[in-house]
């Protein structure tokens, strides 16, 4: 019985070194100094996939919800293996996707003062928006995503293209005096398909790119810059690009149609 008082005492110490904050840290340090996605482990990253890695991580979320050193240990072991897999080309689709990520800036405070039925009437018309000028520039939605979505498409301009007449259209919507601020990342890789789905370190980039984002800002990878006509778009660098999860060496851009204001 002392014995088990004993063992018992101890594993409690260890549950609580293990989720204390300095060593939380230390391991969220050496996960950001290890190759691949940083943040990998939240739902956009790990998606429904169901391949070991994918799985195991799910596993690590959803069973140790709380921050703790062992979790981000474990979830970083994924990370190295699935950034290994990728950069060898394994787990990777065979041809080019641009992946789009939309949604809206500062929607969720101005839904809360306005209610349910507003919002809601609000989201039906920027979904017809912003699907209607996916399509029209040959895209597919992946996934809707509360007041945003996923799209893919076979070349990134027509991406691009289609975010930019989605943000015009919405400038002209207005409801109980909010007019929705559409921001936009657009990534250019071979992202792993899994059904109706994509996954992968493509897609992750891309969702990293919208939210660092502003109202009525596109952004765009290296990749992507490469392929869009030089005199349709006003195009600048963001030098102090940073965001969570993204590879430190992404190029970002900045870009709008030439001529529109800002």
């Amino acid at each position: 019985m002392a014995e088990e008082k004993r063992l018992s005492r101890l594993a409690q110490r260890a549950r609580a070194l293990d989720a204390g904050p300095s060593a939380v840290r230390v391991a969220q340090t050496a996960r950001r100094l290890l190759p691949g996605d940083a943040a990998y482990g939240d739902p956009l990253s790990i998606g429904d996939g169901q391949r070991p890695g994918e799985l195991f991580a799910r596993y690590l979320s959803e069973v140790s919800q709380k921050p703790s050193a062992s979790r981000e240990l474990g979830l970083g072991a994924v990370q190295v293996i699935q950034s290994l897999s990728e950069s060898r080309g394994r787990g990777r689709g065979g041809e080019d996707v641009a992946i789009l990520f939309t949604d809206l800036v500062e929607f969720s405070a101005w839904a809360l003062k306005a209610g349910d039925e507003t919002a809601l009437s609000l989201l039906r018309q920027v979904g017809e928006t912003v699907e209607g000028a996916v399509r029209s520039h040959h895209g597919k939605v992946v996934k809707r995503l509360g007041d945003g979505l996923m799209a893919a498409f076979p070349e990134p301009a027509e991406a691009v293209d289609a975010a930019c007449e989605a943000q015009s259209a919405l400038s002209r919507v207005e409801v109980d005096g909010y007019t929705p601020r559409l921001r936009a990342g657009v990534h250019l890789g071979r992202p792993r398909k899994m059904g109706g789905d994509y996954l992968g370190v493509d897609v992750n980039i891309a969702a990293r790119l919208v939210e660092a984002g502003s109202g009525n800002e596109i952004l765009v990878s290296a990749p992507v810059c490469e392929r869009l006509n030089e005199d349709a778009f006003d195009v600048s660098k963001k030098r102090w690009f940073r965001a969570k999860g993204a590879p430190k060496d992404l190029q970002v851009f900045s870009v709008k149609p030439r001529g529109a204001t800002a």
